[in-house]
């Protein structure tokens, strides 16, 4: 039996990320997925800005991006003295999705 117990220790899942306006990301969040456009840059940390805020994210690794692409970031939220940051795990580049037919799309989502 305890090595059943080992194999589900091995098997945690994470959390999923939760899709959030950077608004309206809280404290209570744990991990989230932001889509917006880069700001500001250096070696691994972005500013992603999606209109209703903007957000520091850190990478573990150097990330290849540039100044105003549109970009999906998925991360753990991480509380700091004057709000929150976004420890990236997944940064995926968006620049070729149809923006119009995006946001026709979540107008509709219930």
């Amino acid at each position: 039996m305890e090595e059943g117990n080992a194999v589900q220790e091995n098997l945690r899942r994470r959390l999923p990320s939760v899709e959030k306006k950077i608004s309206d990301i809280g404290q209570e969040d744990v991990r989230v997925k932001i889509m917006g456009t880069v700001i500001d840059k250096q070696k691994d940390r972005v500013v992603v800005d999606d209109g209703t805020g903007k957000v520091s994210v850190i990478f573990d690794r150097p990330i290849d991006t540039n100044l105003n692409q549109t970009v999906r970031i998925f991360g753990r939220v991480i509380p700091v003295e004057n709000g929150f940051e976004i420890q990236g795990e997944i940064f995926q580049d968006m620049n070729k999705l149809d923006m119009e037919l995006f946001k026709k799309i979540e107008s509709i989502k219930i």
